[in-house]
């Protein structure tokens, strides 16, 4: 299993709309980067969902249910999406202020390509996050 971080605005999609759904299509991202973070996904990979701009904080986590695939919001073929679906919310919203004064952490593509809606998450950075969001 890999992990990853995938960004949302609230104010677009929320992770109350995200439970709400509980399977959703992650669309929109026009970066080549991380389109291939997106197709490099696989089945059962988990991923911190992670409000960016306003709140900057990991609210929950969510699992990849189905792998890349045409994004129907594009007519650009080479734009992909994946799947994914509700596990659980963070018992405490982890935010990027606690991220960045955990030098555990210092080294997450969080940090260093801050713009990057999927990123790659290590198997530390994670045992370490749900730590800090109490989940064991």
């Amino acid at each position: 299993m890999k992990y990853w971080l995938i960004k949302s605005e609230p104010a677009s999609f929320s992770w109350d709309m995200q439970c709400h759904n509980n399977v959703e299509p992650w669309t929109g991202v026009r970066n080549f980067q991380a389109r291939n973070n997106l197709a490099a996904m696989e089945k059962g990979d988990r991923a911190f969902f992670y409000h960016s701009v306003t709140e900057k904080a990991i609210r929950g986590i969510v699992e990849v249910v189905r792998t890349a695939y045409p994004d129907p919001t594009s007519d650009d073929p080479r734009w992909v999406c994946v799947d994914v679906c509700t596990v659980k919310p963070m018992k405490r919203p982890v935010t990027l202020a606690q991220i960045k004064a955990s030098p555990a952490l210092s080294e997450m593509a969080l940090l260093r390509q801050s713009r990057l809606s999927v990123a790659p998450i290590t198997a530390d950075e994670w045992d370490i996050i749900c730590k800090m969001g109490g989940i064991t």
